[in-house]
């Protein structure tokens, strides 16, 4: 049987060795005599499974030591929420770049707590490019400044790492995430919604640095 060949954003296609192995370990993960659906969340076997996930993503992304790694469900919408309501803290604003649908919707979820500063923006050129650093207009007394790494509904992406002085890096890496190397030192905190690229639909990766 041939295989067809997913091109979607999401879910992300998996290898055929994968799925081999998935279907093998359905009944039996390791012995334990069941599957990992079965099991308890608080189990040994799915204890091991979660801290070998984890171990395996700080080694390909070289996570720094300082910084957590977090599994939540939600996708990366959620975050558009979560972001300002955790990261504002005693501030009234945050800085974002607009480039295109996602961030737009970031941007709305954020305004129902803070004020939000347009701090880049294409949308005269509907979204054909993302802003160059010299057009960025950043307020240094912002909470963060938020960013979407990765367009793919208008094709564009982000080529170089925008610089935000003191404040705080957020990025929505959904669609490019362990694409290639970062340097996640550089960030305040890293999301993504993992289906596009690593995991199931409705699971999110988050890296957020200790404060």
């Amino acid at each position: 049987m041939s295989r067809v060949f997913n091109f979607s954003a999401g879910p992300a296609a998996l290898p055929q060795s994968v799925l081999e192995q998935v279907r093998d370990e359905m009944l039996d993960w390791h012995g334990e005599g069941m599957s990992v659906m079965e099991m308890s969340h608080r189990g040994k076997a799915f204890v091991s499974i979660l801290e070998q996930t984890e171990a395996d993503l700080r080694e390909l992304l070289a996570i720094p030591s300082n910084y957590k790694v977090l599994f939540l469900q939600g996708g990366a919408s959620a975050q558009f929420s979560m972001v300002p309501m955790n990261l504002l803290r005693d501030k009234t604003s945050a800085d974002y770049i607009n480039t295109g649908s996602w961030s737009k919707k970031a941007i709305a979820e954020a305004k129902k707590f803070c004020e939000v500063k347009d701090a880049g923006s294409s949308a005269d050129m509907n979204f054909s490019r993302v802003p160059t650093q010299q057009e960025l207009q950043l307020d240094p007394q912002a909470a963060y400044l938020h960013y979407t790494s990765n367009n793919t509904i208008f094709g564009t992406e982000f080529h170089y790492l925008p610089e935000s002085g003191d404040v705080p890096l957020v990025c929505d890496a959904s669609s490019n995430i362990l694409s290639r190397s970062i340097d996640v030192s550089k960030y305040g905190l890293i999301y993504a919604g993992a289906q596009k690229i690593l995991a199931p639909p409705g699971s999110l990766l988050l890296l957020s640095v200790k404060t």
